[in-house]
């Protein structure tokens, strides 16, 4: 990878939403948490939810990841309040559709996920990019089956 390249992939409105991640840090009481981790970057993930009839009601995450994981937790930060399991996954697989297979931007509210078109030839930091909804979708899964149970 040339420094080109990286200038391009590490672009000026990746790093502002890296550097601006929307509920940054753990909730105090969730109903549910998840970590998930890259194994090939070594990028983590925390996250933590409260449910209110399935739809996220709080939302907090611990984000180690690269400045492409940092930007993805952001634009999942942004948008994360008020949806159902069902609309994360959705994003989610329209997300690495986006990255793996030349699939089109995820639908609103999720679009802002565009930013990290440029990524999609760095098959090395696509895990690290979906780790916030992957870890998020899992602690969901978990706050329902809590509910149920």
């Amino acid at each position: 990878m040339s420094d080109t390249d990286l200038i391009k992939l590490y672009s000026q409105r990746i790093l502002g939403l890296a550097a601006e991640i929307p509920h940054a840090g753990r909730l105090p009481d969730p109903d549910a948490s998840a970590k998930k981790r890259s194994p090939l970057c070594g990028s983590t993930v925390t996250v933590d939810v409260k449910l209110d009839q399935g739809r996220v009601a709080a939302f907090g995450q611990d984000v180690k990841a690269c400045a492409l994981g940092q930007a993805a937790a952001s634009v999942l930060g942004g948008a994360v309040i008020g949806r159902s399991r069902a609309e994360i996954e959705a994003a989610r697989d329209a997300l690495k559709a986006m990255l793996k297979e030349g699939g089109p931007v995820p639908d609103a509210p999720f679009d802002g996920f565009e930013v990290l078109q440029p990524a999609r030839d760095y098959k090395n930091r696509h895990a690290s990019i979906l780790l916030s909804l992957d870890a998020t979708v899992a602690a969901m899964r978990e706050a329902e089956s809590a509910h149920c149970a």
